[in-house]
């Protein structure tokens, strides 16, 4: 088999009684599908937690640097280096922040509310320090310091993206995963490498409204009847069906063209996948569960989704959920042939086509050997 161009991974993981992720309403997200509407979780919800997870499979303990998302860098981050190496006075410093914001985030940028966050790699980061800081202490007052910051990012327009030059990675390991978009300096972009598609239940959505009382402890004491607030909120069940697909090509081409290091991200992905669960009310619905499945492909071709296997709502098992899913990927395989090569892990025995039961960490040693090859 020669080096497989995309790494896919399918999960089935089941979460009751949560309220996984919310839409602006404060209901769960949901998707119609098929024969039914259905719960969703969204990919950027499942991205979020992958990326900021603390455990031995964080993203953080693969070795490159990470990233920050946000809209006020030059505040939170730029000025107080400023201030701290005690650079020009108080006025500059916040004139060359300001004229630093609008070059990032635009003309608008004095307001941070119309800014959309952006996600900038630590080692961009410590550049933007650099170079303000040395505006900063060569200017002779506020006015022409703000100038001289506008004027630099004019004529040397491509700040971020002159950093290319020392590998995607200047950007933060996260930008050289899920890519990123900088609208004020487009050479800066980076393609993602690992599509992430929003998960949905296998069977009809099941939800219910929850209504709960406070208790008022000193009123209760004092022998008042009554609570301390009336609130409601919606809570779910559901069997999720996920998919991922990583481009092997582009993830080398964005780590530089280190087959290990792909290696490594792709085992570290596949574990996130299977074992961190994406969640609010983390407090009141303890909403933790690990994957009951999980099929890793690898191949050439186009990579192609199995939620499809689901279009006619299954029950909400992992045996029924998880047989649907084999059964299509059979129908795919004759009408199509099996390419890839695959591996899986579940809870309970099933059959997958072309397939070998593994436990997870021969299915991340599995996605690893694939990355780097």
């Amino acid at each position: 088999m020669t080096a497989p161009r995309f790494l896919q991974i399918h999960w089935l993981a089941s979460y009751p009684g949560t309220l996984i992720n919310r839409d602006d309403s404060g209901l769960a997200k949901r998707l119609p599908f098929g024969d039914a509407v259905r719960t969703r979780i969204s990919s950027q919800c499942l991205k979020r937690h992958w990326r900021t997870v603390e455990d031995d499979w964080a993203l953080n303990q693969i070795g490159p640097e990470m990233a920050v998302r946000s809209r006020e860098v030059p505040e939170y981050r730029v000025l107080p280096a400023l201030e701290a190496e005690g650079v020009a006075t108080d006025e500059i410093r916040k004139a060359v922040v300001l004229a630093l914001a609008q070059a990032l985030y635009g003309d608008k940028a004095e307001d941070v509310s119309k800014r959309q966050a952006l996600l900038l790699g630590e080692p961009e980061i410590r550049y933007l320090i650099s170079k303000v800081s040395e505006i900063a202490a060569a200017a002779a007052d506020a006015k022409s310091a703000g100038e001289a910051v506008k004027t630099a990012f004019k004529e040397e327009k491509a700040n971020l993206s002159s950093m290319r030059k020392n590998g995607v990675l200047e950007a933060g390991l996260e930008s050289a995963l899920f890519g990123r978009m900088v609208t004020s300096d487009r050479a800066a972009n980076t393609d993602a490498a690992i599509h992430v598609a929003h998960a949905l239940t296998v069977h009809a959505e099941q939800g219910e409204s929850d209504y709960f009382t406070v208790v008022d402890d000193l009123a209760r004491d004092a022998g008042e009847s009554g609570a301390g607030g009336i609130f409601d909120t919606e809570l779910t069940a559901g069997l999720f069906y996920g998919y991922v697909v990583v481009d092997l090509a582009l993830l080398k081409s964005n780590l530089g063209g280190d087959g290990a290091l792909a290696g490594k991200v792709c085992e570290h992905l596949v574990h996130l996948i299977a074992t961190v669960s994406p969640g609010a009310k983390k407090g009141g619905t303890a909403p933790y569960a690990f994957a009951e499945a999980l099929v890793v492909e690898a191949g050439s071709r186009q990579p192609r989704t199995l939620a499809n296997a689901f279009r006619q709502p299954t029950a909400a098992r992992s045996e029924a959920a998880a047989a649907a899913l084999a059964a299509h990927l059979s129908s795919v395989d004759e009408a199509y042939g099996a390419h890839e090569k695959r591996h899986h892990l579940s809870l309970q025995p099933i059959e997958v086509p072309n397939s070998s039961r593994i436990g997870l960490d021969g299915l991340g040693k599995f996605a690893s050997a694939m990355a780097s090859a």
